[in-house]
């Protein structure tokens, strides 16, 4: 991982390593919903890095989740996963240049380079998505285009070279279990999907826009407002 720890150096960790990014105001489940399946794939371990060592709150101000690692001390990671947020806070990670010039250095040597739902704006914004397939959060899908260049593409999840972009929230379980086949086989994601019992059955089927409809789409966008600080 490139961990500037005298433990690191003595015992480097073997096998795949993944490094979550967290930031002030990024949205939990795109954080931890992949992890759920992440940490758990044999012989990968996961760690999670933030621009200081702590605690690190989500969009609702409520939750909060601790970063193992400062952005300095990981040099290098297999998976680079970055998760989206609402608007406060994707709009200050896209304006932080420690966070930016993170991700675009780490991007140098992973394996894979995922994002799950606004995440991808951030990959944008690191120069990463220029004429590469990709996908994002439903709302944010043009401006992906217009303002990086992205090639919007449909899927719960986007695999375009070493880069996987997720759909909003959710979406990122599903990302996670097509890159946990990728990082050991087929057979272990299909089991991993079993130990988290992944077996969506959601009582309404409004899980899209284009199913949604104009009206609840923007009731959406209200709640997810109305709900972040």
């Amino acid at each position: 991982m490139g961990l500037e720890t005298p433990e690191a150096v003595a015992s480097p960790r073997r096998g795949m390593q993944v490094a979550i990014l967290l930031y002030d105001g990024f949205t939990a489940l795109d954080a931890v919903g992949p992890y759920e399946v992440l940490c758990r794939v044999p012989d990968t371990s996961v760690v999670t890095v933030a621009k200081r060592v702590g605690p690190v709150r989500t969009d609702t101000g409520v939750l909060g989740l601790v970063a193992d690692r400062a952005l300095h001390q990981v040099r290098q990671a297999d998976v680079l996963l970055v998760p989206g947020a609402g608007n406060r806070g994707v709009i200050a990670a896209m304006e932080d240049a420690e966070i930016v010039d993170w991700v675009r250095r780490l991007h140098k040597h992973t394996t894979w380079t995922t994002s799950v739902c606004t995440g991808a704006l951030i990959l944008g914004t690191a120069g990463l998505l220029r004429g590469v397939p990709a996908t994002t959060y439903w709302a944010s899908r043009t401006y992906l285009e217009t303002t990086f260049g992205a090639l919007p593409a449909p899927g719960r999840f986007v695999e375009s070279g070493k880069i996987i972009t997720a759909a909003g929230v959710s979406a990122g379980v599903d990302m996670a279990l097509h890159l946990a086949a990728k990082l050991a086989d087929e057979r272990t994601a299909q089991a991993l999907q079993l130990a988290i019992e992944y077996d969506p059955q959601p009582p309404f089927d409004t899980g899209s826009p284009e199913k949604a409809g104009p009206d609840l789409q923007q009731l959406a966008l209200k709640l997810l407002e109305d709900a972040a600080v």
